[in-house]
């Protein structure tokens, strides 16, 4: 069976030197490389993916406390190879690891998750692509969520969690949230009950009107249509002076 050809040099080095690069307490320096210089590049990517992270995960490094933050983030640079190049995909990335990983703080996965999210919605785009009605019936239409909205339900209470509030058991409860951005451009959240959350999600789920939405949850729930109605479309209407809703699709 023949040999498999030595790679070049260079590629070794590259190697060795991206290796060092993200575990410098375990992996040796490259051969040649001065440890002068390697401590700069070695500080250089440690605050660039740092940076990245602090900006969607600032309550989380409070809630972890600074050494454990740092000693987590070097974990994470020298145990995984991120599938995107962009430092903008880093801190999903980093979510996948904590989730995958578990954490003693039962509570965590969810939390940063949330945090997740918000940078989520700051930053996708809103351009819509397709015509709306913006003060269009919500019951008879087809209401139109605004495209950075995200929808998410936790087990705990996220929007609470804090360094002087950390919940250790689930209290058994759904908690749901409708994040967006508002017209200053700044990340808001609606706490909504799970009928609420049921309504806006199967509004993302199908192109079905307001009232058809709500007599199939009605249907769900094993009520009358008639009940739920009302705060249906106070919800609604709520969500489209906010900016949540951008008002009824138009017809196909």
């Amino acid at each position: 069976m023949p040999r498999k050809p030595e790679p070049p040099a260079f590629q070794t080095y590259q190697r060795a030197f991206a290796a060092r690069l993200r575990d410098p307490r375990e992996m040796p320096r490259p051969p040649g490389a001065s440890a002068r210089r390697m401590k700069v590049y070695e500080r250089l990517l440690y605050n660039n993916v740092e940076s990245f992270l602090l900006a969607c995960y600032p309550i989380t490094r409070k809630l972890l406390g600074v050494p454990a933050w740092r000693k987590t983030v070097r974990r994470f640079l020298a145990e995984t190879r991120p599938a995107s190049p962009l430092f903008r995909d880093i801190p999903k990335a980093f979510l996948g690891w904590m989730q995958a990983e578990g954490h003693e703080l039962p509570f965590l996965a969810e939390f940063m998750h949330y945090e997740w999210l918000e940078l989520v919605v700051l930053t996708s785009p809103d351009e819509v692509d397709e015509s709306f009605d913006p003060d269009g019936d919500l019951l008879s239409g087809v209401p139109m969520l605004a495209p950075a909205a995200r929808l998410a339900c936790y087990d705990y209470p996220v929007h609470r969690i804090g360094p002087r509030f950390k919940p250790l058991v689930p209290d058994g409860q759904r908690w749901c949230y409708l994040l967006y951005r508002d017209a200053d451009d700044a990340v808001r959240f609606v706490a909504l009950n799970p009928v609420a959350a049921r309504l806006l999600e199967r509004l993302q789920q199908a192109r079905c009107s307001g009232l058809e939405a709500l007599t199939d949850i009605a249907h769900e729930l094993g009520r009358e249509p008639e009940s739920l109605l009302e705060a249906g479309l106070v919800l609604l209407e709520g969500l489209r002076r906010e900016g949540a809703l951008l008002g009824t699709r138009m017809p196909l």
